[in-house]
């Protein structure tokens, strides 16, 4: 069987890598730098699983020529990005579409499998605009940095079609797991559009929740670990995902969630609002909080949201960064990951100890042992050293 994975971002590449250890796979993306490094074998995103399959052999090779990716190929999956469109108030699926309709130039009898998170009623719509049936829907659940792993170790697969296809798909991700048992659901390609938004909302939820515990805590003068501890040792609320930060941010919670309000146009709610004007409050209180401080130099301590990352795409200290900026702060940022000498307009202090050295306050995200020695100058939420 040959594969065709469209787009070689996390989501894509974590999928092409493991399947590539059953199939033939062929992974098609835009930019040359990347697939030169993938067919280098070397990893061209943080993610230690993967640099660590990129030594072991692989049914993989990756070009820019969609045409080579798609012929032949019995699936194509589509793993390219879709932003939200703020002005629209909807995802902007061009790439999506772009991809399909490139399969059904060059192999109509491939089955489209979309991995791109979409409106729901996304897929309907597509089948109906391009008279085809064989494409559908399969949500994932993966983090920046261990995308592999937990394609590896997945908590469920989901496929939104009840066919004989949909369960060959399935089948073939559950075979290229480390897991014998693998929990596998079919459904409407709708319901699986809403289970990945649902899902992202309810994530976004768990982290707004325990920032808001963590705003009143602070706020009052109030130890947040101390009543986080005692909230989460009921079973029913459990310790995941109660770490306070700035936010929640990365490349799917912020615009899923605000997928998932746009798609409730005409549904009662509450609740899904309120989740997304949540992070804009923590950012404002964030900022806050730093201002009355009165600092002459804040430095910013990294822009990636997580530990062991190189993504900082829609990371939520950008935006207390914004606020910052407008009160006119003086701002200064230690990012390993930018090699340039600005980035936003702000200085890039490439020398950890002058950086130490210049900043009144350092505002951290998540807290880092490089950090100890100048730890009466940090501010920082985070409350249990993790993610």
């Amino acid at each position: 069987m040959k594969v065709a994975v469209m787009g070689c971002g996390y989501v894509g590449l974590s999928l092409a890598v493991l399947l590539s250890t059953k199939v033939e796979v062929v992974a098609c993306d835009i930019e040359q730098k990347k697939v030169d490094m993938i067919n280098q074998r070397k990893c061209p995103i943080k993610d230690s699983e993967m640099e660590d399959y990129f030594k072991r052999e692989l049914n993989l090779v990756a070009t820019t020529n969609y045409i080579d990716a798609i012929k032949d190929s019995k699936y194509v999956i589509i793993s390219t990005p879709t932003n939200y469109d703020t002005e629209q108030n909807y995802f902007d699926t061009s790439s999506v579409e772009d991809c399909i309709e490139k399969v059904l130039e060059v192999n109509r009898g491939a089955t489209i499998v979309v991995k791109s998170t979409i409106p729901v009623g996304f897929i309907h719509n597509i089948k109906k605009k391009y008279s085809i049936s064989r494409i559908f829907f399969s949500p994932e659940f993966l983090r920046e940095g261990k995308a592999l792993f937990d394609n590896l170790y997945p908590s469920r697969i989901i496929v939104g079609e009840k066919t004989k296809r949909a369960q060959v798909f399935a089948e073939l991700l559950k075979s290229c797991s480390l897991l014998e048992d693998v929990p596998i659901k079919y459904m409407n390609s709708k319901e699986a559009e809403a289970v990945k938004l649902f899902s992202n909302t309810y994530l976004a939820l768990r982290v707004s929740y325990f920032n808001e515990l963590d705003t009143f805590a602070e706020i009052n003068h109030l130890n947040t670990k101390d009543i986080i501890d005692g909230v989460c040792l009921d079973p029913r609320i459990g310790t995941h995902y109660n770490n306070p930060s700035f936010g929640y941010g990365g490349y799917c919670l912020p615009k899923d969630t605000k997928q998932l309000l746009a798609n409730y146009q005409g549904v009662p709610q509450n609740m899904i609002e309120a989740i997304v004007k949540s992070n804009d409050t923590r950012k404002k209180h964030i900022a806050n909080m730093i201002l009355k401080k009165k600092p002459k130099v804040v430095g910013v301590y990294r822009l990636t949201m997580k530990k062991d990352s190189d993504n900082f795409r829609f990371s939520s200290i950008l935006g207390v960064i914004e606020l910052l900026k407008d009160k006119n702060v003086d701002i200064m940022i230690y990012e390993p990951t930018i090699i340039e000498n600005t980035y936003m307009g702000f200085e890039i202090v490439h020398d950890l100890e002058l950086f130490k050295n210049l900043s009144d306050i350092i505002l951290v995200n998540r807290i880092d042992h490089e950090l100890d020695d100048v730890s009466k100058n940090i501010y920082t939420r985070d409350i249990f050293s993790r993610d």
